[in-house]
């Protein structure tokens, strides 16, 4: 009975120490896992201040930043029309995307029945997992030709084309972030507002949204992230010309399409190139304004 008492406590014993092991393991690739993505950033953004900075000390920041003519081949570096161009698009798409995008993740979680909701899911799947370049390549050959045609222009690559093209592509992002966040509310808030009297309408826009509105915030980021980032789609219905965001029907260039475009042209080592290194460490900081302006805004909404 001895001997077999301590068989059982060995095994207990190895049991216990294979998964403290086991333990170990899982926590020492989380940690991995986590020091990655850190690094990752903190490479990224090394490298672009290492690479960007100089070009645009040279150049003058006033001049870069605030300069109205860019021509590379010419030495002229002003990247005023793309950033325009950049934040009129990306506003753009933001007005026509956020609310449509909140509204449909609204009706997923709170009114739409399972069937249809299954329908919508799908299809907003299917956009998200549709690569930029056919987003690109039907606004050239559907959308583009529609403006030229719609409104008498000698050629539909222009603003406009690119923030519908933008409004599309961002909505999967804000649709299902969104549509999480609301359907992690508690179901005991809205029960109370219904016991209250409100409607079911009402209930949602005035206690679900409230509740989620971090993560609706946080869809709307991410939604604008990939409005600000994109390049592929845009530069195929944009017009990709360097002028100056005078209306919905200029063909304009963005931060994003300035460096797909050239790249390839710029000489190694040259201050073109690092000038579109310099136009990316602008496109970075743009980023991460956008980020710290979030978490201003969940926190002061927190606190308040």
């Amino acid at each position: 009975m001895a001997s077999e008492s301590k068989k059982v406590q060995s095994k207990v014993q190895t049991a216990r120490r294979l998964r403290d092991a086991v333990e170990l393991l899982v926590k020492n690739i989380f940690f991995l896992c986590g020091f990655v993505a850190v690094a990752s950033v903190l490479f990224i953004s090394v490298y672009l201040v290492i690479s960007g900075l100089p070009a645009m000390l040279e150049i003058g920041v006033t001049d870069f930043l605030l300069g109205d003519t860019w021509d590379g081949k010419n030495g002229v570096y002003g990247i005023l029309p793309f950033i325009l161009t950049s934040l009129a698009g990306t506003a753009g798409a933001v007005v026509l995307g956020v609310p449509m995008g909140v509204l449909t993740a609204m009706f997923l979680a709170k009114v739409a029945g399972n069937r249809v909701a299954a329908v919508i899911r799908s299809a907003v799947a299917l956009l998200a997992g549709i690569p930029s370049v056919v987003y690109g390549l039907v606004g050239m050959v559907v959308l583009v030709p529609a403006i030229q045609k719609a409104f008498h222009l000698s050629s539909g690559a222009c603003l406009l084309a690119a923030i519908v093209v933008l409004t599309v592509m961002i909505l999967p992002s804000i649709i299902n972030v969104a549509e999480t966040a609301l359907r992690a509310v508690p179901k005991e808030y809205e029960e109370a507002s219904l016991a209250l009297g409100a409607t079911h309408t009402e209930t949602i826009f005035r206690v679900s949204l409230p509740a989620a509105r971090s993560g609706v915030a946080t869809a709307i980021v991410l939604g604008v992230g990939r409005a600000i980032g994109e390049a592929m789609a845009i530069i195929m219905v944009s017009g990709n010309v360097a002028n100056m965001p005078g209306s919905l029907f200029t063909p304009v260039r963005f931060l994003t399409t300035a460096i797909a475009s050239e790249m390839n042209y710029a000489t190694v080592g040259s201050l073109w190139r690092q000038s579109l290194f310099s136009i990316a460490l602008v496109l970075f900081l743009f980023i991460m304004l956008i980020n710290v302006a979030l978490n201003v805004f969940i926190k002061n909404k927190k606190e308040g």
